[in-house]
């Protein structure tokens, strides 16, 4: 009997679910079967077949709206993906308190939010629900010039094991430690495609995420294939980063040997 990934049936809220790594997610979890709502805080034109809604996911009032109104146009609510979220590059010392505060709240604060709202609908559902929560690899690492953002990882990676904790067996919450993924954004992100494919080289997987990738590694936590993996904290980086020493070791070993193959000394 073949596994299949089958979300038929149903609903599943993608925040953040219409562009980049959400509109990755939101399309999987379509082909799954699944009925999706999007949100976000502008006006955005989803996949083909998804709903989207504005709404600010750090604002309780938001989420509030947001989450009764899946509920009354389809009855239920299943899956969670709490994706929104990201940071621009600023040095701690040169942020505000302000900017540090935004960057929490998008990223560590709207998953609590978003999370809690969901579960009052989960726990009273014979089937209960699934969250899974978009984490990044900054949360297991140094961040330099995110490190707010780093640090709200690494709270959503506790938070998702305390919820864990506090919400089985109804409710199954996991989380997606993700590494670099290919966007429409990202060869003038980082300064072009040569850029890029030094960046890939490092990987040990040879090249960044597909936004796909990522998506069928959410629509198996949302899935039955998943029913007993909870509180876990899967990662999608293709087999981590190269350290630094290693680098520059490989680069200094390589340039000595290449030395000597032209006979210097």
């Amino acid at each position: 009997m073949a596994l299949e990934i089958d979300l038929a049936g149903r609903v599943a809220l993608v925040t953040g679910g219409a562009r980049g790594i959400g509109r990755g997610i939101t399309e999987v979890l379509l082909e799954a079967g699944a009925a999706v709502v999007t949100c976000g805080r502008s006006p955005a034109e989803p996949p083909s077949g998804a709903e989207h809604v504005e709404a600010d996911v750090r604002d309780p009032e938001d989420v509030a709206r947001l989450v009764a109104a899946i509920t009354e146009r389809h009855g239920r609510l299943d899956v969670v993906v709490n994706n929104a979220g990201g940071a621009p590059h600023a040095l701690v010392a040169d942020a505000s308190p302000r900017f540090h505060d935004k960057i929490l709240g998008l990223n560590l604060a709207s998953v609590l939010l978003v999370s809690q709202a969901a579960e009052r609908v989960m726990r009273q559902q014979p089937t209960g629900g699934a969250i899974v929560n978009i984490s990044s690899i900054s949360a297991t690492r140094p961040s330099p010039g995110t490190a707010a953002y780093g640090a709200a990882k690494a709270g959503v990676d506790s938070l998702t094991a305390s919820l864990a904790q506090e919400w089985g067996p109804r409710v199954r919450v996991n989380a997606v430690d993700v590494g670099l993924v290919r966007t429409a954004d990202t060869a003038d992100h980082y300064g072009g495609d040569a850029t890029v494919a030094a960046i890939e080289a490092t990987i040990p997987a040879g090249r960044m995420a597909d936004v796909h990738e990522v998506g069928r590694a959410v629509a198996f936590l949302a899935s039955d294939l998943a029913s007993y993996v909870s509180g876990a904290t899967l990662a999608c980086h293709g087999g981590g980063e190269l350290p630094v020493f290693l680098h520059i070791a490989r680069a200094g070993a390589a340039a000595a040997e290449d030395t000597t193959d032209r006979g210097e000394s």
